[in-house]
């Protein structure tokens, strides 16, 4: 069998496996998958009141968590950690395993904006340091989590700062 554009289009020449190529093309087209994104949840407790670090996105300064891709030499947990030291100089205890996950749309260098699948992972804050590689880039805001509720731009995130919110007040 030929496999060209019009077989696509004749029923008595399209199979199974030909529909199959033809909505993999068009899926492909139309709804790529998101890509996956690591977060920091960085907090501490000042003064008795639990806070979160948000810092500001590069191009558009929207109050964000740390976050970037994932690194196929690192686990997610640990790649977590070193987005927190990359762009807001935090170190301290991180969990391995994900507090949660959130959808949201990042803007690229190239103007395109992707879908991404952002999986969240809690960060015990111990020190900041003033020195790190993206010092001086973002503007980074250590906030009470009632606050940061109401400023981080991110729905996905929002749910994220509630329930850790709730958590809290749980625990407490």
């Amino acid at each position: 069998m030929v496999d060209s554009a019009a077989s696509y289009l004749d029923p008595a020449v399209t199979s199974q496996s030909t529909t199959q190529r033809l909505w993999g093309l068009l899926r492909g087209l139309f709804l790529r998958p998101a890509r996956l994104q690591i977060a920091a949840l960085c907090h501490r407790v000042r003064n008795g009141q639990l806070e979160v670090l948000l810092v500001a996105s590069r191009g558009t300064k929207r109050l964000i968590l740390p976050k970037g891709w994932p690194e196929l030499e690192h686990p997610s947990h640990r790649t977590a950690m070193i987005e927190a030291f990359e762009e807001a100089g935090v170190t301290g205890k991180v969990s391995q395993e994900p507090y949660g996950r959130f959808r949201s749309t990042k803007g690229l260098d190239s103007g395109l904006r992707v879908d991404t699948d952002v999986l969240v992972f809690l960060i015990e804050a111990q020190a900041q340091a003033e020195d790190y590689p993206e010092a001086g880039e973002r503007e980074c805001r250590w906030l009470p989590v009632a606050e940061a509720i109401k400023l981080a731009s991110e729905p996905g995130l929002v749910d994220i700062l509630k329930r850790l919110q709730s958590d809290r007040v749980t625990a407490a």
